[in-house]
């Protein structure tokens, strides 16, 4: 970590400044998760699937279809049947 602040400081680069004052203001939380191994990707997933079928929900109605849709999308056997399905290109059945 000093090796990079070093080398930061010693550009001209806007965008590395920028990066380095990120990196800076989220050390606690990047050292957190290094030294644990815990992260939030789960939960980022999630909401992430919630929300991209909230948007293709969009103009529903009936607001009890798009949470069902949601609440579907986000369960774990709707993936995993989803993922079956999936054909790889390339690959030879």
């Amino acid at each position: 970590m000093h090796r990079f602040l070093d080398l930061a400081a010693a550009t001209d680069s806007p965008e590395v400044h920028r990066l380095d004052a990120t990196i800076e203001a989220w050390w606690p939380a990047i050292e957190a998760g290094l030294v644990t191994g815990h992260s939030n990707a789960r939960s980022e997933g999630y909401n992430r699937l919630a929300k991209h079928q909230g948007r293709n929900a969009f103009g529903f109605r009936n607001t009890e279809n798009q949470r069902r849709r949601i609440r579907w999308a986000c369960t774990r056997q709707h993936r995993r049947a989803s993922a079956k399905n999936r054909e790889v290109p390339g690959q030879v059945r």
